[in-house]
């Protein structure tokens, strides 16, 4: 019985090379100790020889640890591990796994922070995420956030959605007349629009990257995903 469980073991194979069009993806099991996907490497990966590999084409390797967690030490050793095979240049490491830095902040992307207030000249407001004000947006008052921004009143102020570059985001408002809308990095002022602000929302057109402005009730037509709230 011991016999077969130590020939199973010897037969598992932790290391997957896969060939695609653009180089090559390493599938590392998420099992198996990080000593052990080493040892394996160091088996599939270095061979030496008498050709010069130096004068080979470069070959990009994607790899995909699975639910490991790496730090930047056990990245490093992976990467150099993969670099001693001359022509190998990893790409990319892919993990399941995110940090816990990186599951606040797309907490906080996806969170609408709610606020009941007006935004009087020379006040700027500026959330993570959706932001749904309730009140106005004076001349002179900025609003701004990396994900939507709506509006229950009149915005005649500074508006600055997808302020971290967010094109999907969009602008809504009961009264949408801004001195200065922004989505993104595109943006229209007052002067330079020729004509009227006309409609009670805004967005960023992705095919001619321009803000354009409509009714509300197409908002779920352009972003389907604004159902959610």
């Amino acid at each position: 019985m011991a016999q077969k469980q130590r020939q199973k073991k010897s037969n598992t194979h932790y290391v997957t090379i896969k060939g695609t069009k653009e180089g090559l993806i390493l599938h590392l099991d998420d099992t198996c100790s990080f000593d052990q996907l080493l040892e394996e490497l160091e088996t599939k990966l270095i061979h030496p020889g008498t050709e010069d590999s130096s004068e080979s084409p470069k070959i990009t390797v994607k790899v995909k640890v699975g639910k490991r967690y790496l730090n930047e030490t056990q990245e490093e050793i992976l990467r150099n591990i993969i670099y001693q095979k001359k022509n190998l240049i990893v790409d990319m490491i892919e993990s399941d796994v995110i940090t816990r830095e990186e599951a606040e902040f797309m907490k906080k992307e996806n969170e609408i922070t709610s606020v009941s207030r007006m935004i009087r000249s020379g006040q700027i407001l500026k959330v993570q995420g959706d932001l749904l004000l309730v009140g106005d947006v004076n001349p002179g008052g900025t609003v701004a956030a990396t994900g939507n921004i709506f509006v229950m009143g009149t915005l005649k102020g500074n508006v600055h959605a997808g302020c971290e570059g967010r094109k999907s985001a969009v602008v809504a408002a009961s009264v949408l007349n801004p001195t200065l809308i922004r989505i993104a990095d595109q943006f229209i002022n007052d002067e330079e629009n020729e004509q009227a602000y006309s409609g009670e929302c805004a967005y960023l057109d992705e095919e001619d990257n321009t803000i354009k402005f409509d009714r509300m009730h197409i908002l779920h037509q352009i972003r389907p995903g604004l159902n959610r709230l």
